[in-house]
Order: structure tokens, then C-alpha cells, then sequence
């Protein structure tokens, strides 16, 4: 769901709900998948695009803030937001939980 925002202004800023999952890779990486709808929004906007295709946000979990990037995912048709293990630990977030998140684009 998006936050509301001023009539004409781009959307920049998003909350959603999402589900923490695992990459069992060579270094076990946390990430949430943001929802479709919200990656096609952020895919439209105008904002400069990094790296890979990533985009620089500021992201609000709980009581925690940091900046970071998102990723996109082609297989979800959105993006991948990392979550920083500091964040996790202080937050106690692990795999499987739903957490809700604050998404600013920067």
C-alpha cells in the first residue's frame, strides 16, 4: 500500500507488509521481496537507476533506519530488499517473519 502523497507528486515513499526469506547461497543473505504492484510503481518512476538496475532508498523496519538499495528480481517481478544483519539483531527479525516496512526512494 502506498503512503498518500500530494496530488501530481510521485510516488516516493511506500509501506507494505512482507514476509523475511533466506538465500542459502555461499553467504546466507535475509531479504524481503517487495509486493508486484509496488516494484511495477517503482520500475515507472523517473528516479536514477544504479548498478545492476538497483535503486538507492532509505528503509524504516520497526525502530531501525537505514539506507540501502534495492535489487530487482526478475522470477517476482519486483525487487529484493536486503536486510542488514545490525537491523535484524536489534530488531530480532529472522527468516519467515512478517515485518512491516517503510520504503523511501533517495
Amino acid at each position: 500500500m502506498m503512503i498518500p502523497r500530494k496530488k501530481g507528486q510521485p510516488p516516493r515513499r511506500f509501506s507494505f507488509q512482507g514476509k523475511i526469506w533466506l538465500y542459502q547461497g555461499d553467504a546466507a543473505w535475509h531479504f524481503l521481496t517487495l509486493p508486484e504492484e509496488i516494484g511495477k510503481e517503482i520500475r515507472g518512476l523517473s528516479s536514477v537507476k544504479r548498478g545492476w538496475g538497483s535503486r538507492k532508498v532509505q528503509v524504516t523496519v520497526g525502530e531501525s533506519s537505514w539506507l540501502t538499495s534495492i535489487f530487482p528480481d526478475k522470477k517476482a517481478g519486483s525487487y529484493l530488499l536486503p536486510l542488514k544483519a545490525a537491523v535484524r539483531k536489534k530488531e530480532q527479525l529472522h527468516a519467515g517473519m512478517e515485518v512491516g516496512v517503510t520504503l523511501e526512494l533517495v
